[in-house]
């Protein structure tokens, strides 16, 4: 793994605030300018604004909080690795599945090869968005992990409210909405075999405090920032929430399946009650989203009735979008 400490001590620097000289921050590191110069660059590839002003140093264009190993750690009761700089959180656990303990976390600043749903890339500014991935051992087996990316969801948006971060919505079956863009979203990936227990890897990426000028971002999005409005929020304790609201949530759905969610997914569903349109490659189904079932099946009302769709390649838009 390459070697991020001089540009992180540097970050750690630039987030106390102000300005900061290249002499003053080559003496902390033992280097020089010329050297500072070159690492602020590389942490501008990372996405970070950096302001350069002649004769008075580096400062930071948004003031960024960073997390915090200690401060987790001292919260949670399950293992949590803090990675500042990963290709993917998923992919870091996904490699070491055969050694962790159920529930265990890890949480980065920037991904380098963040990954969505159906391969997408999910682009990740450093430090101005949350990637978390969680570990679970579901015994019941993969069967069993129908709807979990359902469960994920809900536990995610129950957890912002509990933050007091309300007006955010689920759309199926593993995106967070505000105003009808997209804030968050999850991957499960899994593996296993036939009658053993399933390894669950969850993964969700949310904007955060996202520049508007963000570029490689196909449709439009929303930061936490906005849900916030006037609100302030740490995001070491938004981790520090998430964690045990999903470890709540999956221990529930362990003991208990779909049962419950429904009605926690359906009153959370961004979509619920208006026309949509599922595509199934080149096939079009239009009709009123009617929430979710049991079986995490999404239900939409046609001429034929009410009628449900389970599957992995299937898109849910509102109607008339594109």
């Amino acid at each position: 793994m390459k070697d991020h400490s001089v540009k992180l001590a540097i970050l750690n620097t630039l987030a106390q605030g102000g300005f900061h000289s290249g002499e003053q921050l080559g003496e902390q590191l033992n280097l020089t300018r010329a050297a500072i110069s070159k690492h602020i660059k590389g942490i501008e590839q990372w996405g970070v604004d950096i302001f350069r002003v002649q004769g008075k140093g580096y400062q930071l264009a948004t003031p960024i909080q960073l997390l915090d190993q200690q401060v987790l750690t001292d919260a949670l009761s399950t293992p949590v690795a803090l990675i500042p700089i990963i290709d993917s959180t998923n992919q870091y656990l996904l490699d070491r599945i055969d050694s962790l303990q159920s529930g265990s976390v890890c949480i980065a600043e920037y991904q380098a090869k963040g990954r969505g749903r159906r391969g997408r890339e999910w682009v990740s500014p450093f430090g101005a968005n949350l990637y978390l991935s969680m570990y679970w051992r579901l015994d019941a087996g993969m069967a069993a992990a129908m709807g979990l990316s359902l469960v994920v969801g809900v536990a995610i948006v129950e957890a912002l409210e509990e933050l007091g971060l309300c007006g955010v919505k689920l759309k199926w079956p593993n995106d967070l909405y505000y105003q009808d863009r997209k804030l968050a979203g999850i991957l499960v990936e899994m593996s296993g075999q036939a009658g053993a227990a399933a390894h669950l890897v969850i993964g969700m990426g949310m904007n955060l405090m996202m520049a508007e000028n963000t570029e490689g971002i196909t449709q439009p999005w929303a930061s936490l920032t906005e849900v916030a409005q006037s609100q302030s929020f740490d995001r070491n304790q938004l981790a520090i929430t998430l964690i045990k609201t999903l470890h709540q949530a999956l221990s529930d759905y362990e003991l208990y399946g779909m049962q419950g969610f429904v009605e926690r997914w359906n009153r959370l569903d961004n979509f619920i009650g208006r026309p949509i349109k599922l595509i199934m490659g080149p096939r079009e189904i239009v009709g009123t989203s009617r929430g979710i079932n049991e079986q995490g099946a999404v239900l939409l009302e046609t001429e034929q009735g009410i009628e449900s769709f389970i599957g992995g390649e299937i898109s849910l838009r509102a109607a008339g979008s594109e």
